[in-house]
């Protein structure tokens, strides 16, 4: 019987997720939208103020820039999530699915699969950009491959809390409005445009304990582009701090959303 209840979720959560990845496509305009924020930030900051950015051991900006821009884009995704699921709450979908025989996991499992596959096509078409303006990998395609399973490690905990936000809010224009101040100070406080050795002393100490800067540290390193001179104990175990912060982001958001949503249901 357990097994039965499984594969009918399974099955079920397919569906959410093939429903959700349909709204992605028939919204070419809106994907446009989101992609051009980081593709806008490596032409300003690699090409306007690159040649004036330093970068610790010396190497080119856009290298250092641009596992950066992967990592914040996976960061301001929560916004997308969280507008989706406060438009599948105000439009009454939630109620329609809970009335029809849906498991009730479902329709977030199916929403945090179809984030993921999208988060999936974004880092190939960054990874594309950052080809063209001369961003490249070093350390062989076994760890660069790595590098992205940690970036979208990050984007599955960044998520749950979209998830949690837009069931939470269930107003799409306020979830915008709440995710940018929680966004912006997490990417101005961070090593995705400036080391946190060029920083004042106790701002640099804030940075490197920042979690998109333990994934931004990690994934220079897999990749083997600048920015790993100095820094402290944070920086010199970024690949475990890239792996514990989105698994203790994931493990407080995740139950947290699963329990709004059910007090949502009642």
């Amino acid at each position: 019987m357990t097994l039965t209840r499984l594969r009918w979720a399974l099955a079920d959560a397919r569906v959410m997720t093939r429903r959700n990845m349909t709204h992605v496509i028939r919204t070419p305009e809106e994907v446009g939208i989101y992609f051009s924020l980081p593709i806008m930030f490596v032409l300003v900051f690699g090409y306007v103020f690159g040649s004036g950015m330093n970068v610790p051991d010396g190497g080119e900006y856009r290298e250092f820039l641009l596992p950066g821009v992967f990592a914040m884009t996976m960061l301001y995704g929560m916004g997308a999530t969280g507008t989706a699921v406060a438009l599948d709450v105000g439009r009454g979908v939630v109620d329609r699915f809970r009335a029809m025989p849906v498991a009730r996991s479902a329709l977030l499992t199916g929403r945090s699969v179809a984030d993921l596959l999208r988060a999936l096509l974004e880092m190939t078409v960054l990874v594309v950009c950052g080809l063209l303006v001369g961003w490249e990998w070093h350390r062989g395609l076994g760890r660069a491959l790595l590098a992205v399973a940690l970036v979208l490690a990050l984007r599955v905990a960044v998520t749950w809390i979209g998830i949690y936000l837009g069931l939470l809010v269930r107003n799409p224009d306020m979830v915008g409005t709440i995710v940018f101040p929680l966004a912006f100070p997490l990417t101005a406080l961070s090593n995705v445009f400036v080391a946190p050795e060029l920083m004042p002393g106790w701002l640099g100490t804030v940075s490197e304990w920042n979690p998109l800067s333990s994934t931004v540290a990690a994934i220079r390193e897999l990749f083997g582009n600048p920015g790993l001179a100095g820094g402290g104990w944070a920086t010199e175990h970024a690949l475990l701090l890239a792996v514990a912060w989105p698994v203790l982001l994931t493990a407080v958001f995740a139950p947290m959303a699963v329990r709004r949503y059910q007090r949502l249901s009642r």
